[in-house]
């Protein structure tokens, strides 16, 4: 992949560690139960920061029905801003890399007016015109297709077509984190949310790789570890995709802090068919979680065993890994990410979810998703 610019790879580094910061910051304002802190979207409480002085909290207490947090309302909407300066580097780097192609970057500027028009039209302006919310879809809809189309049209030899999706899921994002508020917490929604910051996380890694000079690593058996890498990959999706549902539906202490046991069981009595119903419709407040004890210790129980078979498979991956020339350093990193992601999960329950270090827990997954995807985006096979 060649760098359309040759500070492309350091931009996109930087984006890289925004993205981690975002990653880990929304996994504070989760678990701090700081999620609808701020009851409207974007804005807080009707402010582009949050209400802070006494007349400014009486206000919003009598605006809106939810009483103003303010030691978690500012958490909740700095996670937008750090996001949204997320959002702006995805921009600089769709632009950057569309420059060349025909309409390259009238086509990304377009997609971003018609984002940024999307939300006046969602949150009306007063005395001018009111929400419309239609509207606002019908908006995101346009922006996200004439970027569809136009990464369809690009390759990807000058990266431009992978930062052109890279800014369709950022854009995604945004309005999965506006579901987040207005559904109120909803579990599917909160999950897809996480997910998507990894996905984020994940094409900006393969575009920081791609793009900088001499970051390939050559090796004869590089397709026969890819394949691993992508089985590892796939199962490591899996294991975060059920650890934000855990976290969502307020699972992490379902088993109280009993381990390896649960609730004094081996097998104690579990519901898996309400445990993993996606969708209970829209208007209720799933903050604190919906589900009875048994729903919640199948979601539970379920995460432990599934991660059983990402330790072990990423475990032998490590020693694969650390068999083969050149990929030493590669393997010793993988296996003390995995041995201090299974510490930390274990040291989530028996110590009653500590907030520390369930925001550790979930950055290790970040980190292990970095080094697997990093590894996939630079092996390559001798010419």
């Amino acid at each position: 992949m060649n760098a359309p610019h040759r500070h492309y790879h350091r931009i996109a580094w930087a984006a890289v560690l925004l993205a981690l910061c975002v990653i880990v910051f929304g996994g504070f304002v989760r678990l701090s139960n700081a999620g609808l802190s701020c009851p409207d979207w974007p804005t807080c409480y009707g402010q582009a920061t949050w209400p802070v002085a006494e007349h400014e909290v009486e206000a919003a207490n009598a605006s809106f029905e939810r009483a103003v947090e303010t030691h978690k309302a500012w958490r909740e909407q700095v996670h937008r801003h750090i996001a949204g300066l997320l959002g702006l580097s995805v921009l600089s780097l769709a632009l950057l890399a569309a420059r060349r192609r025909p309409f390259g970057i009238a086509s990304v500027l377009a997609a971003a007016v018609l984002v940024a028009l999307s939300i006046p039209a969602y949150m009306g302006v007063p005395g001018v015109f009111e929400a419309d919310h239609a509207v606002s879809l019908g908006l995101f809809l346009a922006a996200e297709l004439l970027l569809l189309v136009q990464a369809l049209r690009w390759s990807n030899a000058d990266a431009s077509r992978l930062a052109t999706v890279l800014f369709m899921v950022i854009i995604f994002q945004a309005v999965l984190g506006m579901w987040t508020v207005i559904w109120l917490v909803k579990p599917v929604i909160v999950m897809a949310h996480l997910l998507g910051g990894l996905l984020t996380l994940s094409l900006l890694v393969w575009l920081a790789w791609g793009t900088t000079p001499g970051s390939a690593l050559v090796l004869a058996e590089a397709d026969r570890l890819r394949r691993l890498l992508w089985i590892g990959l796939g199962l490591l999706v899996v294991q975060i995709a059920l650890g934000g549902w855990t976290s969502a539906n307020y699972a992490a202490l379902a088993c109280g802090t009993d381990f390896p046991t649960c609730l004094g069981q081996w097998w104690p009595q579990q519901d898996y068919r309400e445990a993993f119903v996606l969708w209970r419709g829209i208007g209720v407040d799933y903050e604190g979680g919906v589900l009875d004890g048994p729903a919640r210790v199948a979601i539970q129980m379920t995460h432990r065993l599934f991660a059983l078979l990402v330790v072990g498979y990423l475990g032998v991956l490590a020693v694969r890994l650390i068999r083969t020339p050149g990929m030493v350093y590669w393997g010793v990193v993988l296996a003390l990410l995995l041995v201090a992601q299974v510490s930390l999960g274990i040291s989530n329950i028996v110590t009653g979810l500590p907030l520390w270090v369930a925001v550790a827990h979930n950055a290790g997954a970040a980190l292990l998703l970095f080094t697997v995807v990093g590894l996939l985006a630079r092996l390559r096979t001798p010419a």
